[in-house]
């Protein structure tokens, strides 16, 4: 039987020490492969591309989001509008509420804070590759404190089976978890998905999950069954 390829991941953050800490343990996980590493938005486009025409393209980007000229925001608006298939996961330090609910917007698939230690790091990583949802609970819930928005008239929209498959969602589940959990085909449970995303005028998992805890549908314990344990 043939190995598992590895998870190409490619690093953008614009102090070096923090780009050399994480290649020097991400660099002995061994189902890891660091393809990159660079210092701004403007680099990583260019790697990006690069990669891409090698036939190494990055499935994960780790993404600081603080960055100038270019900053990590836009960075991941840019790289998802020509390569959906990539997950983002954007670092950040305690506090930085507001760039993280942009990144949330612009695709990114979860956060980190900067002080994450290594095993919490490469564990949202193969979690980013799954399709699977990384939420800090400190961020988390300052993100779901401020009030819920007319929920009442949303949560109405969505069928029984929508309300299965979001509670899902929220605590982190793929498609191909959540379509055996339901005893449903995972094209059913990816159509359930971009049918509550429309409903609700959302245009990502991690919003969807944020959306699920500020309206009371899970805790937020529960949501993503918190980012310092892998989902599955």
């Amino acid at each position: 039987m043939e190995p598992e390829p590895r998870i190409r991941v490619l690093i953008v953050d614009d102090h070096e020490v923090v780009r050399r800490g994480l290649l020097a343990f991400l660099g002995s996980e061994p189902d890891l492969e660091l393809v990159g590493d660079v210092e701004g938005g403007a680099q990583a486009l260019e790697a990006l591309e690069r990669l891409d025409a090698e036939g190494r393209r990055p499935h994960v980007v780790l993404m600081d989001l603080k960055m100038e000229p270019l900053d990590g925001v836009e960075t991941t608006r840019r790289i998802l509008a020509g390569h959906d298939d990539v997950a983002v996961v954007a670092l950040t330090s305690f506090g930085d509420e507001q760039r993280v609910r942009a990144a949330l917007d612009a695709g990114a698939s979860g956060y980190l804070l900067k002080d994450a230690d290594a095993d919490e790091v490469a564990a949202s990583i193969r979690a980013a590759h799954r399709g699977e949802l990384q939420l800090d609970p400190a961020i988390t819930r300052s993100l779901i404190s401020r009030p819920a928005p007319s929920a009442p008239d949303q949560i109405g929209q969505l069928t029984s089976r929508e309300l299965d498959v979001l509670r899902l969602v929220a605590a982190g589940k793929a498609n191909k978890t959540i379509a055996a959990e339901l005893s449903i085909s995972q094209r059913i449970a990816g159509t359930h998905v971009s049918s509550i995303l429309s409903k609700l005028g959302l245009s990502s998992r991690t919003q969807l999950a944020l959306w699920a805890v500020r309206n009371g549908l899970v805790g937020d314990g529960d949501a993503a069954e918190d980012s310092r344990a892998t989902t599955g």
